[in-house]
């Protein structure tokens, strides 16, 4: 686990929070601000769990062990390439977040935090995706927002995606200028 806040060490912001709380939309603003590479922790999932959610299923921690471990493992190669990346995960629960935390990078999270209502109405408004509004309600249930000794800030979701990267930038000191971000 990579902890220094050095600019040499690669970093990598996890936009993080419930399905429907904006990640994707976030982080690839995010990413193309910073000049990084983006991966959306969806395409980390293996077969049984996207099926699983798909039949309105919620996912266990044991579902969940092998894809952030394949979401840490993606973050550490970036890192040892020399890279600094941005990554969607939901890492809802701090032990999640202490896994994502393992890879050889500094890892930080840009907590999308919103009402269910505000949520659950975006997620009814998305076509194509496999996590139906019904699992909204699991996700808040699980979800251990940030707390005061982890590395990340939370913004709140009513504001403009635009605005949200403007306050990861600034606040979490990003710069496309950073060493070790290409």
């Amino acid at each position: 686990m990579t902890t220094s806040t050095d600019a040499a060490v690669p970093t990598c912001v996890v936009v993080m929070g419930v399905s429907g709380a904006g990640k994707s939309t976030v982080a690839r603003l995010l990413a193309d601000r910073l000049g990084r590479p983006m991966a959306e922790a969806d395409e980390f999932h293996p077969a049984a769990n996207i099926e699983k959610m798909s039949a309105g299923t919620p996912l266990t921690d044991a579902d969940r062990a092998p894809w952030l471990a394949a979401i840490r493992d993606w973050i550490t190669a970036q890192a040892t390439a020399g890279t600094s990346t941005v990554v969607t995960c939901s890492a809802l629960k701090r032990a999640y977040r202490d896994v994502l935390r393992e890879a050889g990078a500094r890892v930080r999270f840009l907590f999308l935090n919103g009402a269910g209502d505000v949520i659950g109405d975006r997620m009814a408004r998305r076509a194509d995706h496999f996590m139906p509004p019904s699992l909204l309600r699991s996700q808040f249930d699980a979800l251990e927002p940030l707390q005061s000794d982890e590395d990340g800030i939370t913004v709140d979701v009513r504001e403009t995606p635009e605005l949200i990267v403007e306050h990861a930038a600034v606040r979490l000191d990003l710069s496309a200028a950073d060493p070790a971000t290409h």
